[in-house]
């Protein structure tokens, strides 16, 4: 009997050890070049790293991630199709063509060009002629198509960027962030699995020349697979850069640095930290129980709850025991109750520092009781101690 009293002991005590969260060592983030950038990852949008994230600067023709966008959206809205042939003006050829000394995809004026071989061209080449051409296509010229740029921007929570252009050509007032250009990538990640392949596309051959695209990380690391440059003087070389290792998809986002080979060193500096100190964890699947309430006054006295989707958060290596989660419960809940209701809260914390809020909805329907347990239910809960959470 003593030494059952014995082991008993022991294994409590391990049970407390092995609950006790030891302290997380996190190694500082790397020094980067650049003058401003930032790391988000794509599935949580959990910023892991940040540095002037919310500093206005000029895009360049990472201006052309938004035009990409738009032109994606007009085919889902069946407003265009990959086939579309798009004219080529003339303003677009002397703007954003041969003798524009830009980058450019060598349209020739007055001709035809399907829309899909134009995506590609503002992908892979960042050729101005065919962003331009697109912005006729769709909004009768690059003024009209600011506007729509403008309105994408605010519904995708892009709120310190404004664009003139197409292109990202310098003007005064085109402006955007750090974080900004994180959005709008994890946006074109997420909402366009279609064409996003595009940006992995190391070669694209038009016209009878072939030009590799200019992100170098495509080249020296296989598990990236996006997503653009940008370089004017002004705004230096820039570089959202995109990778999936293991399950879990990075993004970076680096502005202002002086050259290509810094742009690309620093996103390798991020990318690199970030893979190796954190991942991304599914802490509740999408419908399966987290946590059960009382319900009164229905033919059910609980009911199960759990999550509209799966709660993913991106935190240290090895932190997932410092994780608390509080629900925090409507009161009094009564019935009925419809499947899907939201009827209550699960607050997430890692080391006391806010992980996240998500919706408990209830996982089935519960009708209302009868007659005789309304009432007792109605009596009971004048006695009920109202508990907030659990």
């Amino acid at each position: 009997m003593i030494n059952f009293l014995r082991l008993c002991f022991i294994a409590s005590l391990l049970m407390v050890v092995n609950a006790w969260a030891a302290p997380i060592i996190m190694p500082a983030p790397p020094k980067l070049s650049a003058k401003a950038y930032i790391m988000m990852d794509a599935d949580t949008g959990n910023v892991i790293v940040e540095h002037n994230a919310d500093e206005q600067m000029e895009p360049a023709s990472l201006t052309k991630m938004m035009t990409a966008y738009i032109v994606s959206e007009e085919i889902i809205a069946g407003r265009l199709t990959e086939d579309s042939l798009v004219k080529i003006s003339d303003n677009a050829w002397r703007k954003g063509g041969t003798k524009s000394g830009s980058s450019t995809m060598f349209l020739k004026p007055r001709s035809e060009v399907k829309v899909i071989d134009l995506l590609r061209g503002v992908i892979i080449q960042s050729g101005n002629d065919a962003s331009i051409a697109l912005a006729e296509h769709i909004a009768g010229g690059e003024d009209a198509f600011s506007d729509v740029m403008n309105q994408q921007a605010a519904l995708l929570g892009m709120t310190n960027s404004h664009f003139l252009n197409a292109t990202g050509w310098p003007a005064d007032g085109h402006l955007s962030t750090a974080r900004d250009m994180a959005i709008l990538a994890r946006a074109a990640i997420i909402d366009h699995p279609m064409h996003y392949p595009i940006h992995a596309e190391k070669y694209f051959k038009y016209n009878g020349i072939n030009q590799g695209n200019r992100n170098k990380l495509l080249f020296e690391d296989p598990t990236v697979d996006g997503l653009k440059t940008g370089h004017t003087n002004a705004a230096g070389y820039c570089l959202v850069a995109s990778a999936k290792r293991k399950g879990m998809r990075l993004i970076t986002v680096v502005l202002g640095t002086r050259s290509d080979k810094a742009r690309t060193q620093d996103s390798q500096k991020l990318l690199a930290y970030g893979f190796r100190n954190f991942n991304t964890q599914t802490l509740y699947a999408k419908g399966a129980q987290v946590t059960q309430a009382r319900v009164w006054k229905g033919q059910a006295d609980t009911v199960p709850l759990t999550v509209a989707d799966n709660i993913q958060v991106t935190i240290p290596v090895g932190s997932e025991k410092n994780i608390k989660a509080v629900s925090k419960m409507q009161y009094p809940i009564t019935a009925p109750i419809q499947k899907g209701q939201v009827l209550g809260n699960i607050v997430l914390t890692l080391d006391g520092k806010p992980l996240g809020e998500f919706g408990l909805i209830s996982a089935q329907t519960v009708e209302e009781g009868g007659f005789f347990s309304r009432m007792i239910d109605a009596v009971l809960l004048m006695f009920d101690d109202n508990p907030a959470s659990e």
